[in-house]
Order: structure tokens, then sequence, then C-alpha cells
């Protein structure tokens, strides 16, 4: 038996866009719930697309949006490639998600709160863990937190198969993600047998894909080698090029900024340039958007 890779922007938006048993299981597996009460019996899903109120504001789309029964809503996306403003991008549209539950003149106890699950194929944090759980909370002193947001990010490439007991959900979720490929051919018994996750193998069985469905699988292949490669190329460049910089300068602050600089520049024109390629092929906007990091403002301005 033949597999996609679940990581795929097609594969990933049909076993949780189109399942709502699978992300169920999946948001309360990798959201921090505390109690049974607090998880997840029902969803409908939502509209991906965040229309803003006002015309002239910024339009998004995230990979799942849905509600659950008790009106909270839960985006899961998943990223290829982690890039400065995804923080940013992640923020805005939980954010858009929170605001827009309200009419004019109703009351700010009708506001449920907004979970974003963040999956991120890349490794962007100093830190050992590959979970990270991001509230609003005040430091100085209680500790107290402004309930309605939570981001939650999870680096995959740190995560390792480990038992954590009362978490072996989240761990057969996350080997999942990790570990079926193109190259897998037989799966760990340890996910087929359980029912949930075996359902979750199935939809990425290739037989179920038509040819169309799987010449887009390998072009979003393509264009993820193809992104990460000249933005490795760039970054090298662009360090090159700062540590030139800095060394004429003759002072160490000069080394720092031109660095930084460089490698901004080097990332950025390097990113442009693969743009304008895979905008020429015909690709989508949201997909260049999510391969490159640029915005869809200024993916359309690129001729």
């Amino acid at each position: 038996m033949k597999y996609l890779d679940p990581k795929a922007d097609m594969t990933f938006k049909k076993v949780f866009g189109e399942h709502e048993d699978l992300v169920i299981s999946f948001l309360n597996a990798l959201l921090p719930f505390e109690s049974e009460e607090e998880k997840i019996k029902s969803v409908e899903y939502l509209n991906p697309e965040l229309v803003p109120l006002n015309p002239l504001k910024k339009d998004s789309i995230v990979d799942v949006r849905c509600r659950d029964s008790l009106g909270r809503q839960f985006i899961v996306e998943m990223q290829m490639m982690w890039t400065s403003e995804y923080k940013q991008r992640v923020l805005f549209n939980a954010s858009k998600a929170y605001v827009s539950q309200l009419e004019c003149g109703q009351d700010y106890d009708l506001l449920h709160p907004v979970y974003s699950l963040n999956m991120v194929n890349d490794v962007y944090s100093d830190s050992e863990d590959y979970y990270h759980d991001y509230r609003i909370v005040e430091i100085a002193e209680t500790n107290e937190v402004i309930e309605g947001l939570r981001f939650i990010f999870i680096e995959l490439p740190k995560f390792t198969p480990k038992n954590y007991g009362d978490k072996k959900m989240q761990v057969l979720w996350l080997r999942y993600l990790t570990e079926i490929n193109s190259r897998t051919r037989t799966v760990p018994e340890e996910l087929t047998s359980n029912p949930v996750i075996n359902k979750a193998v199935v939809q990425l069985e290739v037989s179920a894909f038509s040819d169309a469905q799987l010449l887009g699988y390998d072009r979003f292949w393509d264009m993820v080698s193809t992104a990460k490669m000249q933005i490795s190329s760039s970054r090298k460049e662009g360090f090159r090029r700062g540590h030139k910089e800095g060394l004429e300068a003759g002072m160490k602050e000069g080394l720092e900024k031109g660095i930084k600089e460089g490698k901004k520049e080097g990332v950025r024109e390097e990113r442009i340039k693969n743009a304008r390629g895979m905008k020429a092929e015909g690709i989508a906007d949201e997909i260049i958007a999510r391969v490159t990091g640029l915005t869809p403002e200024e993916i359309a301005a690129l001729q």
C-alpha cells in the first residue's frame, strides 16, 4: 500500500477539514484541556476564509476552522516553513475570528474563546520542547490570565515518540504526522490498531486520489523543496554580505546590523523570485503565500 504525506496542503485539509470525528480527536489530543468537561464533543465546520467586515481591510484564509457546541472556535493550520511573520499572521487570524463574533450593540459576555493550533514542520525556537502554549498573562505579580485567545505551536521536527501516559493520543497523532509519507509502505501497528488514527491513515492511501490530485501533491512538494533550497542559499549569501559590511564598518554594531539586514534582504529577494515563478505556473496565491511567506498583497502585485 502506498500513502501520501499528511502534512501536504491537500491531505491535511482532507483529513481534518472533511471528517468531524478526526478533527475532534486531534484537537482534544493537542489542545491543553485540563478536564473532561473541557473536551470537545461535537463541531461544525466554518468558512476557512476570514472575511473582514470592512471590504478595505485584509482578507485571510486558514486551513481548518470549526466551532463546538460551547461556541468555542478552533483554527488549525499546517505551516511547512517558519517565517518571522508567521506568529503575527496567527495572532491576526485568531483575533479576527474573536472580534467577528459580535454584532453592533451586543454585549462582550457573548464572546467565546478562540484556540489557534499551529503545526510547524520547522524549528523556530531554542527550546528543547516541541510544544509551546501562549496566553495573555500578567507577568509581574499575579499570573492572571486574560481569557479569549490561546495559541499552541508544535515544532514537529523536535517531536520524538515517548510514553506520555495520559497523552497517548497526542503521541499517536504526532506520530501520524511525522512518520507517514510517500515512502511509507507499512504503517506501524501502534497507529493502525487505534480506530480513529487508522481512519486517518486510510484517508492517505494513494488509491483514494485522482491523477490530477496526485499531480498537485507532487507539485506542492516540489515547491516546498525549491523554496527551502533558495531560502537556505539566500541566508548564506546574506550572512556573507552582512559579515563583509560589518567588518568594513569596523564595529560590532555594524557587523550585527549588516548580518541582519543582509539576511533579510537576501531571503526576501529569493522569496519574490520564487513566487514569480510559481505565479507564472498558475499556482494559487494561497499556496504561494504558504510556501514563500509573502503576503497575499505582495503576491498579487507581482508581474
